[in-house]
């Protein structure tokens, strides 16, 4: 059989192509297969079109002979579902092999569920991997704003300069010298009670404060301006207010005497409530695409029927009591409980291999940050020995000084950030099983607006056709079931439990 040898890095702190090439070269003469052609990619394998990619999964369906992909390991070829669905229907024609080097897993036409399971976990790790290196992230500028640092571009009266000569991300904030005087103007005239937020467009456009076109200043942006707590010391963010550590342009006096002003210009909302219920958004109609809306008849019995949005396609109103929705969930459920310990136990011994790649890409991006971290501590090391033997001043060591002490802070963070993905990794394995084989018991004694957290988590695209739910389970949750049931096959057991891959 042809091979095809694919190699993929996302940054250069990765085991690079080269290494990955050489090792599956070897795998590929041991197999017997034949090297056809070879991909090193860079690219991402969670943003972008992934282009190279692509161009490797046309390249397989034109081919008239079946292929062998081979690739290290599968945090290489993917770290999501949607890659899946492409290779698995080149698997189940026969036009695809995909082997994988450090899980020892070869995937073909007539792949067993078990294997086809370990696929599914190990890429869901692989993902997992990734998301808490971007909640690491997130947690990362959580704490800055928490310092009172701004983490984006710098409100308009403001600029954003570097800190340092080497243009580095570090930078600090300061007043605008040609608008903030213009933007402090503004509230004084909004202030007056005399100005609306137009009038004050017109005023602040003839003193020179206009956008970046050319143009007055959007209303929007006007008010956006008069409500920003950024220009009285406080920056909001998500909906959270913190103190920032730059220079304010108004006192906190002024800006509450415009929202006063404000408050009298604005009208009161229309607010309402939506009851929780346990499908709510959840269900579509099969025959018009439209949203199953729930109705409470006689206080207690609730019903689902179709909005008919489409006006015409659902003549027919039909009422599904929420008791027969469920039925069908009691049973995915309960199929779910009936897992044997043996089975988990097989599943988990074949993504110990998995944890090999996982930590050879830790321990290179740890060793990197380690090493940058030390080399910038020689740089400290000689700027103290420039000070003492007064080859630089006082001012220019404690510049320095503070850029690659702030430098050092910044890899300290990203270590933090690796170890903590580093730790959460190893929960993922046994927090999923563990969801699957007692959901039973969490949804049972959950109230409804956690019933509908859970039922999202567990089901997408699902359906109601006539008065028949049809469930549709995402990964890796349908592939579990699947497993579960061998050797009956979930594909086999109901129309009303659909699983997808």
């Amino acid at each position: 059989m042809k091979a095809i040898i694919l190699a993929r890095v996302s940054d250069k702190k990765q085991d690079s192509n080269e290494a990955q090439v050489v090792r599956v070269s070897d795998y590929v003469k041991f197999k017997g297969l034949s090297v056809w052609k070879t991909y090193e990619i860079e690219e991402s394998s969670t943003t972008g079109d992934r282009e190279r990619f692509q161009e490797v999964v046309e390249v397989i369906k034109d081919s008239k002979e079946p292929i062998a992909l081979v690739v290290d390991t599968v945090d290489r070829l993917q770290r999501s579902f949607k890659e899946s669905v492409l290779l698995d229907e080149l698997r189940k024609v026969g036009k695809l092999e995909i082997h994988f080097y450090r899980e020892n897993l070869v995937l073909g036409q007539n792949s067993n569920s078990s294997e086809l399971l370990r696929w599914d976990m190990a890429v869901m790790f692989a993902r997992s991997y990734v998301l808490q290196l971007s909640d690491n992230v997130k947690r990362k500028f959580e704490q800055k704003r928490r310092n009172g640092e701004w983490t984006g571009k710098a409100p308009m009266g403001y600029q954003n300069i570097a800190l340092d000569a080497e243009k580095r991300l570090r930078k600090d904030i300061i007043p605008d010298p040609n608008t903030a005087h213009l933007i402090r103007k503004m509230f004084e005239l909004y202030a007056t009670g005399n100005h609306s937020g137009k009038t004050v467009r017109i005023a602040i456009a003839k003193d020179g404060l206009k956008s970046k076109t050319g143009k007055p200043l959007a209303f929007s942006m006007v008010n956006f301006i008069l409500s920003n707590p950024f220009y009285y010391g406080i920056m909001r963010c998500k909906g959270k207010l913190y103190p920032h550590k730059y220079q304010p342009l108004i006192t906190k006096e002024l800006f509450d005497r415009c929202q006063e002003i404000r408050k009298g210009w604005g009208k009161k909302p229309f607010q309402y409530a939506a009851k929780p219920h346990i499908f709510r958004g959840l269900l579509r109609c099969g025959k018009c695409g439209c949203a199953m809306s729930p109705e409470t008849a006689k206080g207690k019995y609730i019903y689902y029927s179709c909005t008919n949005a489409k006006k015409d396609l659902c003549k027919e109103k039909l009422y599904i009591p929420e008791r027969e929705l469920l039925k069908p969930i009691y049973d995915i459920l309960g199929a779910f409980k009936a897992m044997p310990q043996e089975k988990i136990d097989e599943v988990v011994t074949g993504l110990r291999r998995s944890n090999e790649s996982k930590t050879s890409y830790h321990e290179n991006a740890v060793d990197s940050f380690q090493k940058e971290y030390n080399l910038v501590q020689v740089k400290i090391d000689r700027l103290m020995d420039l000070l003492l033997d007064s080859s630089i001043t006082k001012d220019d060591y404690d510049k320095k000084f503070k850029e690659l002490k702030e430098r050092q802070y910044e890899i300290n963070l990203h270590l933090e950030e690796h170890t903590q993905a580093d730790e959460n990794y190893y929960n993922t394995a046994s927090t999923v099983l563990n969801l699957a084989k007692n959901a039973l018991e969490i949804f049972k004694g959950s109230e409804v607006p956690e019933k509908r957290k859970f039922l999202n988590y567990l089901l997408q695209n699902s359906i109601v056709n006539g008065r028949k739910p049809v469930f549709t389970l995402r990964e890796p949750f349908s592939t579990i079931l699947t497993f579960a049931n061998q050797p009956i096959g979930l594909r086999e057991q109901g129309s009303n439990l659909r699983p997808s891959r």
